[in-house]
């Protein structure tokens, strides 16, 4: 990691360890991200990229209750699917950890006992919604029916969807519960909130100055501002971290609720990755640093958490308990890049109904890169988009294979076929000079595009680059040109190669394992920016395993690439495979409709 670049914190929503993730999960929080991260290690920035399992709250305590076991047990199954799954798609975590470990619980208490002793948290009675079935509560997510306000059917406990207003279960019009379909109970029971409204004039003002913002994240913010509520923290269950209170820490009836103490885990992720490091106050470089800058990447159903809740809590507190205390305020996210939502040949994905296609499934049978492509050039961004098993196949074979393939495939062929390592050049033409110009011009446009989080227009600018160069070996024909003019053949050949060269690298955020085989075809050594690995790491007594990687070790720059003529070439391969289309959307068709068929 280079120790004189910008800090960088990657903050990325934490899954719910309550099942596999599909591939609308990771459109959200996951390529994103990753894009993003890996364009600034390769700019040579200081990233820390943090997230890990949510494995709180009654999702988890649900999933458990219908197979029989704990809810630690299946947090442990899905914890592992789910690592498994993101190191297989390339996403560059600096630590990937959960949300189970000792050092969350002290840094989630911390936060808490400091909110409660500076009075932005206080506890109040209210009317809790208990399952008639199971007599467990009820959290608000798992409450549906008619939002009072308007009038949308399908309206959350605790928000409308459609209107985006904060709710009340209680306030819902024929209120039902997501599990079981019963009439929720309504008691009273003392609870602890989150005083959101002492915040509201510093959130409009701060919210209101976020000029680099999506449109779309920034409106809805502003609007939530408007109408904030002191926000319910704590439940009455038997998982999840304790009431660091007198009188309540005992306790096994009450804990902090999820949406609390899971946005926190970006705090206590960089702590954890600090101590993992042998360097404890390493996470204070990020967090507080006025100089570093935070960027959080997630689904746009969480934008509430992350603009408003969470910056709500650093807000109050400050310059810090146990944990922050001494170096200054924590710093708030400085952009929240929240995607829009992905749907399956025209459906809302949904596990329960088999309308759903897994991480895990889909890696089995097709390679990461493409599904990174899709969910880049096709993904939802800045507005809900479909995914469709023939418009996948398309942009694989019409888009990866036509373009960015062919033109390294026929580039190396014919330089390993005639030359068998890379030509010495000749006098460079003008459409020589021209087309590497534009080449190396790509790393400043692609660049600040990746940066403001537009990865659609820059993944499109680079792949326009590799037309320009794939027109240019089709103008120049140095296959044919070796047998007239060999010197000549050979210049266009360097010039090629040169500009795959730099191509390369321009797609290593969005095409890292790709990249990285090009990167070996051109016969260069070690790892362009790769690869990820499992740690197991120990904290009083307990252990759990980490997904990170050696990325101080990666030989990538962001930088027009350096390809010594005479370097020897070895036997070019393909780089994607191409699809058959009927053959894929029969099979995935067939079963998607098994799934649903079973659900």
């Amino acid at each position: 990691m280079s120790e004189t670049g910008e800090r960088i914190l990657v903050a990325v929503a934490w899954p719910y360890a309550s099942g596999p993730r599909h591939i609308g999960h990771v459109a959200g929080f996951g390529v994103p991200s990753d894009i993003f991260a890996r364009y600034h290690r390769l700019r040579g920035n200081r990233v820390l990229m943090v997230s890990g399992t949510d494995e709180h709250g009654t999702p988890i305590m649900v999933a458990a209750d219908q197979e029989s076991i704990s809810p630690r047990e299946l947090a442990d199954r899905f914890n592992g699917v789910i690592r498994e799954d993101l190191r297989n798609l390339g996403l560059s975590y600096d630590i990937f950890t959960r949300t189970t470990t000792p050092n969350h619980y002290r840094v989630t208490q911390d936060l808490f006992r400091t909110l409660h002793e500076k009075g932005y948290i206080f506890s109040e009675a209210m009317l809790g919604a208990f399952s008639p079935t199971t007599g467990h509560t009820l959290p608000d997510r798992y409450i549906e029916g008619t939002c009072p306000i308007c009038g949308y059917l399908e309206a959350r406990g605790d928000q409308c969807d459609n209107c985006g207003n904060q709710l009340d279960p209680a306030d819902l019009i024929d209120p039902r519960s997501k599990i079981d379909g019963s009439t929720p109970e309504f008691r009273e029971t003392e609870h602890f909130f989150l005083d959101l409204p002492a915040f509201k004039e510093r959130l409009a003002e701060w919210i209101g100055s976020q000029r680099d913002w999506r449109p779309n994240v920034r409106k809805f913010s502003l609007g939530l501002v408007d109408d904030l509520k002191p926000r319910p923290v704590t439940r009455d269950l038997d998982w999840g971290v304790p009431i660091p209170l007198p009188g309540y820490e005992e306790r096994d009836d009450k804990r902090i609720y999820v949406w609390f103490d899971a946005v926190i885990g970006y705090l206590s992720a960089a702590v954890e990755w600090g101590a993992n490091r042998g360097e404890p106050d390493a996470w204070r470089e990020w967090w507080q640093n006025p100089d570093a800058r935070h960027v959080y990447f997630m689904g746009k159903d969480n934008i509430v958490f992350h603009s408003v809740i969470w910056p709500s809590m650093l807000m109050g507190y400050g310059e810090g308990g146990e944990v922050g205390a001494g170096r200054g305020p924590l710093e708030l996210p400085h952009n929240i890049a929240a995607s829009e939502f992905l749907t399956m040949e025209g459906r809302k994905f949904s596990s329960s109904r088999g309308v759903v296609i897994f991480v895990h499934d889909f890696l089995s049978r097709y390679d990461p890169d493409p599904l990174r492509y899709f969910l880049t050039s096709a993904g939802p961004e800045s507005q809900d988009t479909d995914f469709t098993w023939a418009e996948f196949v398309r942009r694989t074979n019409d888009e990866l294979v036509a373009n960015w393939g062919n033109l390294v495939n026929r580039t190396l062929t014919n330089a390993h076929r005639n030359f068998g390592a890379v030509p010495e050049p000749g006098e460079l033409t003008t459409d020589d000079r021209e087309l590497l110009a534009a080449v190396e011009g790509g790393f400043e446009t692609v660049g600040s595009l990746i940066d403001a989080a537009s990865f659609k227009a820059a993944l499109a600018e680079t792949m326009r680059l590799a037309s320009h160069v794939n027109q240019y070996v089709s103008d120049q024909a140095p296959w044919a040109l070796v047998k007239s003019d060999r010197e000549r053949a050979a210049t266009v050949l360097n010039v090629a190669l040169r500009a795959v060269d730099s191509l390369k690298t321009l797609f290593a955020p969005f095409l890292p394992f790709s990249s990285q085989t090009v990167h070996e075809l051109l016969g260069h050594e070690g790892w362009l920016a790769g690869p990820l690995e499992f740690r197991e790491v120990e904290e009083d007594g307990s252990k759990h395993t980490v997904l990170t990687g050696d990325y101080e070790s990666w030989v990538g720059r962001w930088a027009p690439g350096d390809l010594p003529a005479g370097r020897a070439l070895p036997e070019p391969r393909p780089l994607f495979r191409k699809l058959d289309p009927e053959k894929v959307v029969a099979e995935e068709l067939a079963r998607m409709e098994a799934a649903a068929a079973s659900a």
